[in-house]
């Protein structure tokens, strides 16, 4: 209950900041403002105004405070409490340095094109965001997870019986997403085959919109299949692309209750020996190699799998 009253204080606090220090200094503020800084150095090339800059920065601070907040819901798993922290804490000293940077720079300017930004803001107000989440992870580590022993169920099969198990997991907001992307993405083409968008932004934003449906179709859903000697581990709506692992290269499986904050987030997590796929919280399929790596899925009926897996393992070692 404490760390949660913490993390609404400090969303009240920074969001505070956030609106306050500018609406302190507006007077000395050109209109509009110097907002963008690109990759050509110090010169700004982008601008908004007070207004525009204050919603921008509030709204974006409450949907990351709401999504770090969330992924701390099980502060009975160390990992889940500490990204959590890590994550708020840090995104909100970036936020109050970047918007310290902009105020800084735009103080007094004539225009907005007068606005020059130092080299070294940047990667101090980075370095400051890293040290903070850094801080707020070892502060909010507590006491480390208790750890329960494993329970590796079996399915217990008559002799020469063959079993298969199916299962699949979509994510919702993943779908929805995907479908807003494929929908702009039909959008922009049209306008491009019309002529009726810049050349130039076109080229931009297509091959943006491109990555990103391919990659929500790619994550959206989640199918494995247990049968003939293989798992089957299936990506997207089809199940196309796959990964197939033969049983030989499996030791153990179980199931386990996982949330995304516990490994990072939602999607592909970890790294080879420890990875995770994670597309909703809750009971997930964890495959044991015999290698000593560890593979990680959110599937549901997941001690159902797990028990097939077992029995099969059994099976071929009693054979």
């Amino acid at each position: 209950m404490r760390a949660r009253v913490v993390a609404v204080a400090w969303w009240f606090a920074v969001a505070a900041a956030l609106l306050l220090a500018p609406l302190a200094v507006r007077d000395r503020l050109p209109d509009p403002m110097a907002t963008h800084w690109g990759t050509s150095g110090s010169v700004p090339d982008g601008a908004s105004s007070l207004t525009g800059h204050l919603v921008t920065t509030e709204l974006l601070w409450a949907g990351l405070w709401l999504v770090f907040f969330l992924l701390g819901l099980p502060r009975d798993k160390r990992a889940a409490r500490t990204t959590s922290s890590a994550c708020l804490w840090g995104m909100g000293v970036l936020l109050l340095g970047t918007t310290a940077s902009t105020l800084a720079v735009n103080l007094d300017a004539a225009t907005w094109r007068e606005a020059l930004l130092p080299g070294w803001h940047i990667p101090a107000v980075i370095a400051a965001a890293v040290a903070a989440g850094g801080l707020a992870a070892y502060l909010s580590r507590g006491a480390p997870d208790e750890r329960s022993a494993v329970a590796r169920p079996v399915l217990r099969l008559k002799p020469g019986q063959r079993a298969v198990w199916v299962s699949r997991v979509v994510n919702p907001w993943l779908a929805v997403a995907s479908g807003a992307a494929a929908l702009v993405t039909v959008v922009t083409g049209a306008l491009a085959l019309s002529g009726a968008a810049p050349a130039g932004f076109v080229a931009g934003l297509l091959p943006v919109l491109v990555i990103l449906l391919l990659t929500g179709l790619a994550t959206v859903a989640v199918s494995v299949r247990v049968g003939d000697d293989l798992i089957r581990i299936g990506f997207g709506p089809l199940g196309w692309p796959a990964r197939r692992i033969p049983l030989s290269k499996i030791e153990s499986a179980w199931s386990e209750r996982r949330q995304p904050g516990e490994v990072g987030g939602w999607g592909f997590r970890g790294l080879p020996g420890s990875a995770t796929i994670m597309l909703r919280g809750g009971e997930c399929l964890v495959l044991r190699y015999r290698s000593g790596g560890r593979l990680t899925i959110s599937i549901d009926d997941a001690e159902r799998g797990a028990s097939l897996i077992n029995a099969l393992l059994s099976e071929r070692v009693t054979s």
